[in-house]
């Protein structure tokens, strides 16, 4: 299990500072590609930290989805709260299961996470042997990855008895939502993991995401650059990171995940 989680942001990077009852009505529209792009330009050009926000990516947990060194701009106007005119105006949504999220770290709101959401309020959710059951229905999961060869029996068979430290959050979700071997996502709140699921600091292990801490959804991925983790989470490798940059850019930079667009995935 890693256990630096947090995505970080540009502004944090630059000065050093280090920030991770199923529904039943219709779901909303996938934004079309021309949709998504069109968006996205307008963020590029006219956003600020009000609209969109820039972060990296400084550790493996969704990998492979997202590498650490990928820079994104996430989207802070699709879970905002809307408003009685802008709500028929402007692409305002609610999480669903499948869409990544970018929120403030329940334990530690100075931190920002970034997780795949699971589960939404109402919803039954457990492992068995790394699979995930969903509502009763063993999920299809492409996108995740599995990097350890052996079972855990927290982890990866859960919820069950915490064979780990785990966070005050996920000692009072154990306590106060399991019923039937399932935790069941109480109102206003989401379950949240890592795509790279044995390495992954999730809902596991700290429990349930605050629907008020949703910031946004990741758009686009505008750089990727082949870093480690302590060059983009440690303030001392900061100069050193950007000296890495200077000299290696044309051959450490990703080229083919430039301007590559984030979908979410549909899950059922």
């Amino acid at each position: 299990m890693d256990q630096s989680e947090s995505v970080v942001s540009e502004n944090a990077v630059a000065n050093g500072i280090v920030e991770s009852k199923p529904s039943t009505r219709p779901s909303d529209p996938p934004r079309g590609f021309i949709a998504e792009w069109t968006v996205t330009i307008i963020l590029l050009l006219f956003g600020t930290t009000t609209l969109v926000q820039a972060f990296v990516i400084p550790t493996g947990s969704m990998e492979d989805t997202l590498l650490i060194g990928d820079h994104l701009l996430v989207d802070k106007l699709a879970f905002a709260p809307a408003g009685a005119i802008t709500k028929n105006v402007l692409p305002y949504s609610e999480p669903h299961r499948g869409d990544i999220i970018v929120f403030r770290y329940p334990e530690d709101i100075k931190q920002t996470f970034v997780k795949r959401v699971m589960g939404v309020p109402g919803d039954r959710i457990h492992l068995e042997n790394k699979r995930v059951w969903l509502n009763g229905h063993l999920l299809d999961e492409p996108y995740t990855v599995h990097k350890t060869e052996y079972t855990d029996s927290y982890r990866d068979n859960f919820p069950n008895d915490p064979n780990t430290p785990i966070y005050r959050g996920a000692q009072a979700m154990l306590e106060h939502n399991v019923k039937n071997s399932e935790i069941i996502v109480p109102p206003g709140y989401f379950f949240a993991m890592g795509d790279n699921r044995d390495y992954s600091l999730d809902s596991r292990y700290w429990g349930f995401v605050p629907r008020e801490n949703i910031i946004g959804k990741p758009l686009v991925i505008y750089w990727s650059y082949d870093a480690s983790t302590e060059d983009l989470s440690s303030p001392g490798a900061t100069v050193s990171h950007l000296i890495d940059v200077v000299i290696h850019f044309p051959t450490k930079t990703r080229w083919a995940r430039t301007f590559r667009l984030i979908h979410s995935y549909p899950v059922k």
